[in-house]
């Protein structure tokens, strides 16, 4: 028999908040069909949001390359001012966006306020570092003397993000600002369930001084309005599935522009044979059931050395079934919901598919219709066949599952046998977990954490190998893929040519000469 989290239902008070609906629908322009947001964590409605009609778009866009003419002509430093500002508003109102992330989302406010932090310190960081960035840099010319060459930061013009409704403030925003501080024009098309998160990062940009029309928000079926952005912008920002994501990707091949996008994961986690045994469940647990599972870069393998078996699985169902479950605006509650009755369906789907093929359910693994619609048991199984759809397939749930290997190049390999290869995490000694970690095919390792070290380092890229994504957030990477280098040469006193007189043979000794000595010294 399974152990069970506890269950919280929300208490009598815990009613879904007033969010400012009708001033947060007045950022938005479209005039097509109105559709109604509904509250996963209770099923309710949130309020009703206009749509843009897919021809309504290219307009939207035209407007927003117009603001940007102007917004480009600002100084970076200024850029960043705003910025700055913004990212103070976002700590000071961050109580109201925490109310309006969990209504949107049903995930526990502690899960929300992962969001709020990053997009503070993740907009402080990138005010802070942009103008340095994004100034002209001299580079080595074709002659000493002779050739000045410098390179030159122009902004895309217009980026279309395309954001999830799994982090849909944090991820609208830390993926505008880099994009506004490089003086691009942004057109956000939010999640069809979570348009208010972005809409409430417009309108903090606007407060905290961004011109009308620099950025926008479109909304309405991903279907059309996504098609219909990515036709008419210059870069494309996308997070989402794989399948999506390669659909996104050829459409933009089509019209030669740039895109980056983070995709699907099944991140792998390694408890090697030095780990701390009971730091890493309690690790291991945060990592697999942050935002009821549904984080691209939670953990949903756990790969355990055979003599600290017994122990961490012990350990972590242990854990697992300490955790508060339930749907409400409490601190108290360790787990929320999630989002739509579709992922219900593909988690409990995943689940059972692995039972009935051997798996073995440790905790959890049943829905829990008595706590909210959508709300589904934090679940450990063990002896998960390699051919079940829990074992391949991204479950984007809170679901993990516990694989126990004989060594560190068993748990390597097996943590590398997978399409996807966005993030892992690695628990033992600080020297082993590292080595361990350079072996594995991901984008970010984190060792002796399960996600947050890499997501929260602002300055270091972020992003996905092999079928997990293309191009990276963060650091100077997450800044510059929304510019374009142009190299400006200066050419002085003598041509790189013949001179006045000389014979294409003399030329030729004396620009292999030259060769020799440069060639030692660039």
């Amino acid at each position: 028999m399974s152990a069970s989290p506890v269950a919280t239902p929300a208490p009598p008070n815990q009613t879904t908040p007033t969010i400012p609906v009708a001033a947060l629908t007045r950022l938005l322009t479209g005039t097509g069909e109105s559709v109604a947001v509904r509250a996963p964590g209770n099923d309710t409605e949130l309020g009703v949001v206009p749509t843009q009609r897919e021809d309504e778009v290219a307009h939207v866009v035209a407007s927003a390359r117009a603001a940007q003419r102007e917004w480009v002509r600002w100084p970076a430093r200024e850029r960043a001012r705003v910025i700055r500002r913004f990212s103070e508003l976002v700590h000071q109102q961050r109580e109201a966006i925490l109310d309006v992330i969990q209504a949107e989302t049903g995930k526990s406010r502690v899960h929300a306020l992962e969001e709020v932090i990053d997009v503070v310190l993740g907009a402080a960081h990138d005010a802070r570092t942009a103008p340095a960035a994004l100034r002209d840099r001299g580079r080595g010319g074709a002659f000493p003397v002779l050739t000045r060459a410098t390179e030159v930061r122009h902004p895309k013009g217009v980026v279309g993000v395309i954001a999830p409704w799994n982090y849909p403030f944090t991820l609208a925003a830390t993926d505008a600002v880099p994009a506004l501080l490089a003086g691009n024009a942004v057109v956000i098309k939010p999640d069809a369930q979570t348009p208010f998160s972005a809409l409430t990062v417009l309108r903090l940009l606007r407060e905290a001084g961004l011109p009308d029309g620099v950025m926008q928000v479109v909304t309405g079926p991903g279907e059309t309005i996504g098609p219909a952005l990515i036709d008419v912008v210059d870069f494309v920002m996308f997070t989402g599935s794989t399948a999506t994501g390669t659909t996104v990707a050829q459409r933009c091949a089509s019209r030669l522009i740039g895109c980056s996008a983070e995709l699907g994961g099944k991140n792998p986690l390694l408890v090697l044979e030095d780990a701390d045994v009971d730091r890493a469940a309690e690790g291991a647990v945060r990592a697999s059931f942050s935002n009821a599972g549904q984080l691209c870069i939670s953990i949903e393998r756990i790969y355990v050395a055979e003599p600290l078996a017994d122990r961490f699985t012990a350990a972590m169902v242990a854990a697992t079934s300490r955790l508060r479950l339930g749907v409400g605006y409490s601190w108290d509650l360790d787990v929320g919901s999630l989002v739509s009755a579709t992922q219900l369906e593909r988690v409990q789907r995943h689940v059972d598919d692995a039972v009935a093929r051997g798996a073995r359910v440790l905790a959890g693994g049943r829905a829990r219709p008595d706590l909210g619609p959508y709300v589904f048991e934090p679940t450990v199984l063990t002896e998960v066949p390699e051919d079940a759809l829990l074992a391949r397939e991204e479950t984007f749930g809170p679901v993990v599952s516990i694989t126990v290997t004989r060594d560190d190049d068993e748990s390597v390999a097996r943590a590398n046998d997978s399409i996807y290869g966005l993030n892992a995490s690695v628990w033992g000694s600080a020297h082993r977990g590292e080595r361990v970690a350079r072996r594995l095919a991901v984008g970010t390792v984190n060792v002796n954490e399960g996600y947050a070290a890499a997501w929260a380092s602002h300055a270091a890229p972020m992003g996905g190998w092999k079928s997990s994504g293309l191009g990276r957030r963060h650091g100077r990477e997450g800044l510059l893929k929304y510019t374009e280098a142009q190299t400006v040469a200066t050419q002085r006193l003598l041509p790189i040519a013949p001179w006045p007189g000389m014979s294409n043979a003399q030329y030729a000794r004396f620009i292999g000469a030259a060769a020799g000595v440069l060639r030692r010294v660039r």
